[in-house]
């Protein structure tokens, strides 16, 4: 019972959190965090944050579905910042910060100061998008640092397993480092990969042989990300990379054609079952992340006793200058990795100049998050001699203070710099989505008069199926006349026309559902009819919202 209503009551967090979070204008990550540290005030009792269940409940299925709705073609077009920023940079920060650590803790041993550089160097994808909520970021700029966030996560966990491996046992291996990291990432990649193709496979020919069976499907992909992970960490690969690397080789799947698509109602359903799940992971992961905090900030006194500094009011000098060492390595990285990519790509276009809002912005927005806290928790108690982890609970402690630091710094920073900041022109898709709309509907024509032809055969009234077909077919027709000879300007006056009737519909809409229910209330209806109606009219209503 102490764990259904542990449960119950993290739900029931998240659910107060948006409210407050909506009269209030605070972040909702701050607010939720709040709230788990209001609850164990209140209530005196804490979840106990086990790193491992952590990672299998949480990160899977949230990087899996990250992975399959980002934009595959900016994530490619942007290869070359994303990896610069994911793995460049991340070592850059290790190096960096770690020295910097070392310098201002001379107590912190310079190997578990480079396991907490390590973990502080990934941002955290989950308080992106959380920051991205408040402070709505350019897609272009989005789409980077979704991914960037999404591939940084293995490289700093990787450092910090080398790094502990070093504290614990005093040896170090520039090679076996390579190895490893080298392993983890196209294991848990190819894993990630394999798993979703498999998946695939027998979903596509269970569908040919049985049909579909819709709540079966929703599962699976829910189970998807969980299968990936746990087989990769088997084998002893990333199963964060293999996570994502699954969402991303899903969403190619998809686009497979009739033999692997789902049906249309498995599509609807499963993105709002998906919707749910990230909605409520993500609240509940700030929730359980501001639990922890009044038990490590408790343990201030305790953990600056052991340092040459003694005052308590150093520990907010290292949580400071940490979180501002963070900002300058990044903001100088950022810097020189835009100067070179622009520089590569000189002769190609022209262009645009690096603004220095635009590099503020990126380098404040990799915001940390519960991976870093969930990461530095595994730091071993004791070492391999037996004597205790040194520094163990002031790393805790510091990467404790950096993640709200850096939250609230993004919150109240961001919108402020996202004023007026210059940012390159990202092209425009109208006219591709014209092109598609007017493909999309010569395939429907084609398919219509193939259909009507076939149906008609034999039968005594082939003129009423020709009289259906011509129906149907003069609206795609009409959409073809609006879509193929609209130049620039008529362009602009048909999308103008798109949205004064999606208005006029979505009116119409709310009048038939309004009229529908006074007849039902009326007892003019039954309810199965009342029902299948309003069911009617939300599928269009979800068609034009």
């Amino acid at each position: 019972m102490a764990l259904i209503e542990t449960v119950l009551f993290l739900m029931l967090a998240v659910v107060v959190s948006g409210a407050i979070a909506r009269a209030t204008r605070i972040a909702l990550p701050l607010v939720q965090i709040g709230l788990g540290a209001l609850i164990v005030l209140i209530t005196g009792h804490t979840i106990d944050l086990e790193p491992d269940v952590f990672f299998l409940l949480f990160l899977p299925p949230l990087l899996f579905l990250d992975g399959w709705r980002i934009p595959k073609e900016a994530l490619f077009r942007d290869r070359a910042v994303i990896l610069e920023l994911a793995l460049g940079l991340v070592l850059f920060t290790v190096l960096g910060l770690g020295l910097l650590i070392w310098w201002m803790i001379p107590e912190m041993p310079l190997a578990v100061a480079f396991a907490l550089a390590a973990i502080l160097s990934p941002t955290d994808p989950i308080a992106v998008q959380a920051i991205a909520a408040r402070a709505p970021i350019p897609k272009r700029l989005m789409h980077i640092l979704e991914a960037e966030s999404l591939l940084n996560d293995a490289m700093g966990l990787t450092c910090m397993r080398i790094a502990v491996i070093a504290a614990t046992t005093g040896v170090f291996s520039i090679g076996s480092a390579i190895g490893t990291f080298a392993w983890l990432a196209a294991a848990g990649i190819a894993v990630g990969v394999g798993v979703s193709f498999g998946i695939s496979f027998l979903r596509g020919l269970a569908n040919r042989k049985w049909g579909e069976d819709v709540g079966a499907h929703i599962l699976v992909s829910l189970l998807t990300p969980f299968a990936a992970y746990l087989l990769a960490e088997e084998l002893h690969a990333s199963g964060i990379l293999a996570a994502v690397a699954a969402g991303v080789t899903m969403s190619f799947t998809e686009r497979g054609g009739a033999r692997t698509q789902s049906l249309a109602v498995t599509r609807i359903r499963r993105a709002v079952v998906w919707d749910t799940v990230q909605f409520a992971a993500n609240g509940i992961i700030f929730v359980i992340l501001g639990e922890q905090m009044p038990s490590i900030l408790s343990r201030a006194a305790e953990v600056v006793r052991g340092t040459s500094r003694p005052e308590v009011w150093w520990l907010a000098v290292y949580v400071f200058g940490i979180v501002a060492a963070l900002a300058a390595l990044r903001f100088v990285w950022v810097w020189t990795s835009l100067k070179l990519t622009l520089y590569r790509r000189r002769h190609q276009e022209p262009q645009p100049k690096v603004g220095l809002r635009l590099v503020m912005v990126m380098s404040l927005a990799g915001v940390r998050g519960a991976i870093t806290l969930a990461g530095i928790l595994t730091l071993p108690f004791v070492l391999e001699d037996g004597s205790p982890m040194p520094s163990r609970s002031l790393a805790i402690f510091l990467a404790a203070g950096v993640i709200i630091v850096s939250l609230i710094l993004a919150t109240i920073a961001l919108p402020r710099l996202l004023k007026n900041v210059e940012l390159p022109p990202e092209p425009s898709h109208l006219q591709e989505e014209d092109r598609s709309r007017v493909a999309a509907a010569e395939a429907a024509l084609r398919a219509i008069e193939d259909v009507s032809h076939e149906m008609a055969e034999g039968k005594t009234n082939p003129d009423l199926y020709s009289d259906v077909a011509s129906r149907l077919m003069e609206i795609y027709r009409r959409r073809i006349e609006n879509r193929t000879h609209a130049k620039d300007d008529d362009g602009e006056l048909v999308r103008q026309m798109d949205e004064i009737e999606q208005q006029l519909r979505l009116a119409g809409l709310a009048a038939e559902r309004e009229e529908i229910s006074r007849l039902a209330r009326s007892r003019r209806i039954d309810e199965a009819t009342h029902r299948k109606l309003i069911r009617e009219l939300d599928l269009q209503e979800l068609r034009f919202s």
